[in-house]
């Protein structure tokens, strides 16, 4: 895939990138991109017992703050 990409060509589109978003930027676009990445397998990956166990956490949460108001 990525046969065609020698360390000259990576150096002139990180350049590129850095004329375009600045040197502040970018970090903060770096951070993003992999928060995104992070969710989505999170999200391909499925249920697993650590999501089941928050949803009932909070919504034993929310039963409990009916029952105080009530």
């Amino acid at each position: 895939m990525l046969k065609g990409f020698g360390a000259p060509e990576l150096i002139i589109i990180l350049v590129i990138l850095l004329l375009l978003f600045g040197a502040t930027r970018l970090p903060q676009l770096g951070g993003a991109l992999g928060k995104g990445i992070k969710e989505f397998r999170k999200g391909v990956s499925g249920p697993t017992d650590e999501g089941k166990e928050t949803e009932q956490a909070s919504a034993q949460g929310k039963s409990r703050g009916k029952a105080k108001k009530a």
